[in-house]
């Protein structure tokens, strides 16, 4: 009996006690920078993410930098198209964790805190709650572009100087596309913005959604509001310039696309700048600062 008791003492300290024996309290620090886009299987469209990553790399030269992609539709058509396995936040942070990394920054190249990024939200939670042997010393998780009043005055002074050409043309409106979110909160960041735009530039910017308000109606209604207006230019409030911008934004063959709904009604010069704003030195700037802010 006395041998059972002490067997039971033993193996219930063992089990409870993986925090205290097991935890890697004196590993060296191994820090990791988890950059999680959406995703995009358009090599051209790439570059947005690539600007992204290797803005991150150049400004954390000792830190290991790495992509996952939210996406598993993109994620699978690129393993099978392209022979490339890009991982899911998920496994990205498994992996991180079995490598042994005690400091991991995850950075989301989404625009605004919405459906996504409560599932970005999810998984980086779900490690943060492990503890003992298999816990991260630090796992942060870092806040998307438009999270608040001052990030849209950040981003409308991005924007302002990104159009300073189009804008010099008195009669130039931008008409900018956003992906939105229904039904979420966080939709309501894409009215700040607008708020910001008109503060910072008025009258010359005007901002839509794919999926949510304002919509492309919305977008009709404020330009016909603005009889200075003469010619657009329609460019993505996305971080890549994927199919949304180049079909529902700018494409010519579907009749509900931006551009020909704006054509329809009435404005017929219509430029399409077909950039993603990961491209933007500005965008990169802001994204590693928003890094730099979750080391602090």
């Amino acid at each position: 009996m006395k041998s059972f008791v002490i067997a039971l003492v033993t193996f219930t300290l063992v089990m409870s006690g993986v925090a205290y024996a097991g935890a890697p309290k004196d590993k060296p620090d191994k820090k990791g920078v988890l950059i999680v886009a959406f995703g995009t299987s358009m090599p051209d469209a790439r570059k947005a993410i690539d600007n992204l990553v290797n803005s991150a790399k150049a400004a954390f030269p000792g830190t290991e930098v790495r992509l996952a992609y939210t996406s598993n539709i993109i994620r699978n058509k690129i393993a099978k198209e392209q022979k490339v396995n890009i991982p899911t936040p998920t496994s990205a942070l498994a992996q991180m964790n079995d490598e042994g990394f005690t400091h991991v920054y995850v950075m989301p190249t989404h625009i605004i805190p919405g459906e996504e990024y409560d599932d970005i939200s999810g998984v980086v939670n779900g490690f943060a709650a492990i503890k003992g042997k298999y816990e991260f010393r630090e796992l942060k998780l870092a806040r998307p572009y438009l999270s608040s009043a001052d990030d849209c005055d950040a981003m409308a002074d991005i924007l302002v100087k990104r159009f300073a050409k189009d804008l010099a043309n008195a009669g130039t409106e931008i008409v900018l596309m956003g992906h939105g979110t229904p039904h979420h909160a966080a939709n309501a960041m894409y009215s700040q913005l607008q708020l910001s735009l008109d503060k910072k530039a008025p009258g010359r910017f005007t901002l839509g959604t794919v999926e949510a308000a304002p919509m492309i109606e919305d977008v009709v209604a404020r330009l016909k509001h603005n009889t200075a207006v003469k010619s657009l230019v329609i460019s993505p409030l996305m971080i890549v310039a994927g199919d949304h911008a180049n079909n529902d934004l700018a494409g010519r063959d579907d009749p509900e696309s931006w551009y020909n709904q704006l054509k329809g009604a009435g404005y017929k010069d219509i430029k399409a700048h077909l950039v993603g704003l990961g491209e933007d030195e500005g965008i990169a700037k802001l994204f590693v600062a928003k890094i730099k802010d979750m080391m602090k």
